[in-house]
């Protein structure tokens, strides 16, 4: 039987996990997803990786930054309202102080080579950690939809967002009611 009230231990876990995130997702909000992940659904198994999957595509569809809504949903999901503002509290707070340290550091030593070759060190491990990401994602895919439409549905999202100039929330959308509509109207012609 489930608890009515998350327990502290809950609440402490929740916010070792999302200081943990906030502190290390260097390079902003996309580069946070797989530290979210792992933490989330690695390490805790607060949901599996298709509810994960499906909050990211949601949360992608949404104005504002991606690691805010990620951290407030998953601390709601996980912990209730508390959970919460203490997922927001503790991604957010503690970055911001970091950031203002390390930007105020930087700039003072900013013609140090060592200092310019750091700063340009984080880029190739972010990306490396969005690239194991999105193979990921694109596994998940052939799971669900077989490798052919997996294929197509990425070749046309590439297509739209990049070539085109689609927004992604846009195409995320679309997708979503290419997926829902038959379902409706299977539900229609039933009722």
């Amino acid at each position: 039987m489930q608890e009515e009230r998350p327990s502290l231990h809950l609440q402490f876990q929740l916010a070792a996990a999302f200081f943990r995130v906030g502190m290390l997702g260097f390079g902003g909000g996309p580069s946070a997803i797989p530290l979210f992940h792992l933490e989330v659904v690695k390490k805790y198994k607060w949901m599996d990786d298709n509810e994960f999957s499906d909050i990211l595509a949601l949360a992608n569809t949404m104005p504002g930054p991606i690691a805010t809504k990620m951290a407030g949903y998953i601390g709601y999901r996980v912990g209730g309202v508390l959970g919460c503002l203490n997922a927001l509290f503790f991604s957010v707070i503690p970055t911001i102080y970091l950031m203002v340290g390390f930007l105020v550091l930087l700039q003072a030593n900013k013609d140090i080579p060592i200092v310019n070759s750091m700063s340009n060190a984080v880029v190739p491990v972010v990306t490396v950690m969005i690239g194991l990401m999105t193979w990921d994602f694109f596994v998940k895919s052939k799971e669900g939809l077989g490798s052919t439409k997996s294929f197509i549905v990425i070749g046309l999202s590439g297509l739209l967002i990049y070539l085109v100039q689609v927004h992604p929330a846009i195409v995320i959308i679309a997708l979503f009611m290419f997926v829902f509509m038959p379902l409706l109207k299977r539900r229609r012609g039933r009722g």
